[in-house]
């Protein structure tokens, strides 16, 4: 058994053992404000078996309903709003309206109800910490109507006390509980309803399924990310750009992603990701350039040039040249993977080198991102292009880039 129906059991059997004591000490004491907090207990009662069959349904997937049943625990927790609603008015009427009587064994009475508010006070407690802990609006709307009749015990605990006395303070104390009871019974339902209603997840939510979408480096373009809750559980769908046409990666990736997703957010039933392949209508190829920006490097992360040619995917031409400084040319560590980190952000498809790598850094880096890494044997660019039958025109104009922290073209 799960521990939100054991919760939802010992709801049940407290509320049956309270009903059954008010009552009682409702008879025995000849109190009509007691005798209406015994059936206000009574609807307690009723709304723990909502509770319980709530839970048992919720977790249920059919045929007609595929995603499951979560949204009876919203449903259910909109019922116990009403509740709530109506213990606010039953305490206008029975409480506030009563006239005082002549109590019998006033005694008793106390004694019940402070078993009553002390009772339901920790159980209140108790059920709005699982709640809490497993995320579930059913406990946590049971949670606060129990939390109500902690207030109403108190008003009848006040008239019966205040009867002894000779003061009636009973009344100015239920109409500010009342408005807290509205107050909740009111937040209950409108959280019930935006879920019922699909409302959006919280924005806080997305926002961090968009951050760990965009951080993987192999996802070009987030195109759509939606979220709503059911019951405890929430259900995320995105659209994205991948950096790859192979089905297999693809697929791999949306995994990663749907793992990760599921590991940093609690809850979550259900990532759908839809993914397309990047349709390029460029290919930019990069080269680590020597200090005289004019031949290819044996080095790497080191270098302080990187050359990109830029291809319409059409054409075997190039159609622009730029010349970026290597910002990361200086740092003492990580240099090669920062240096390989910074050519896929400006989304180059090919990097030429002449050496292999000496560390697996930057080759995980560009394999990950689906960056092709390609050795060369040519001193030039022009000439390493010319080895893969791609044209740089000679007469094309490359402004060579003065020594700066900046990039430049």
């Amino acid at each position: 058994m799960e521990e939100s129906e054991r919760t939802a059991l010992l709801a049940l059997a407290l509320n049956l053992v309270i009903f059954s004591l008010k009552y009682l000490a409702a008879s025995v004491s000849g109190s009509i404000a007691l005798k209406a907090e015994a059936f206000h207990t009574f609807a307690d009662l009723v709304s723990s078996l909502t509770v319980i069959i709530g839970l048992k349904i919720a977790k249920r997937k059919t045929k007609s309903f595929p995603y499951g049943l979560y949204k009876i625990e919203n449903l259910t927790s909109v019922i116990i709003s009403l509740v709530i609603l109506y213990s606010g008015y039953q305490i206008v009427l029975e409480v506030i309206n009563s006239n005082p009587n002549e109590l019998r064994n006033s005694g008793v009475a106390i004694l019940s109800l402070l078993f009553s508010v002390i009772i339901t006070f920790w159980f209140s407690w108790y059920e709005k910490k699982i709640g809490q802990k497993i995320n579930s609006p059913i406990l946590l709307a049971d949670a606060a109507h129990i939390r109500t009749d902690v207030l109403s015990n108190t008003v009848v605990l006040s008239a019966v006390l205040s009867n002894l006395i000779g003061y009636q303070l009973d009344k100015i104390a239920a109409l500010i509980i009342v408005g807290f009871i509205a107050k909740t019974g009111l937040q209950i339902l409108k959280d019930g309803a935006r879920v019922l209603l699909d409302a959006s997840l919280d924005y806080e939510t997305l926002n961090k399924v968009k951050k760990i979408i965009l951080d993987t480096s192999q996802v070009s373009e987030l195109i759509m990310l939606t979220g709503r809750n059911s019951g405890r559980f929430k259900f995320i769908e995105a659209s994205i750009v991948l950096k790859t046409d192979d089905f297999s990666k693809a697929h791999f990736i949306v995994d990663k992603i749907e793992n990760h997703i599921k590991h940093e957010i609690k809850h979550i039933d259900q990532v759908l990701i839809h993914y397309e392949p990047l349709k390029k209508d460029k290919i930019i190829y990069a080269f680590p350039l020597a200090d005289d920006q004019s031949t290819i490097s044996t080095h790497f992360g080191e270098v302080s040039f990187f050359m990109l040619v830029i291809f319409q995917s059409t054409d075997k031409v190039a159609s622009k040249v730029e010349i970026l400084s290597n910002p990361f040319s200086k740092v003492e560590k990580r240099k090669g993977i920062l240096a390989a980190e910074f050519l896929i952000k400006n989304e180059v498809d090919i990097v030429i080198v002449k050496n292999d790598f000496e560390s697996k850094g930057p080759l995980y880096v560009f394999a990950n991102a689906n960056t092709e890494v390609k050795l060369t044997q040519e001193e030039t660019p022009q000439k390493a292009l010319e080895e893969l039958g791609l044209i740089l025109f000679p007469s094309l104009d490359i402004q060579k880039c003065k020594v700066r922290k900046e990039d430049c073209t």
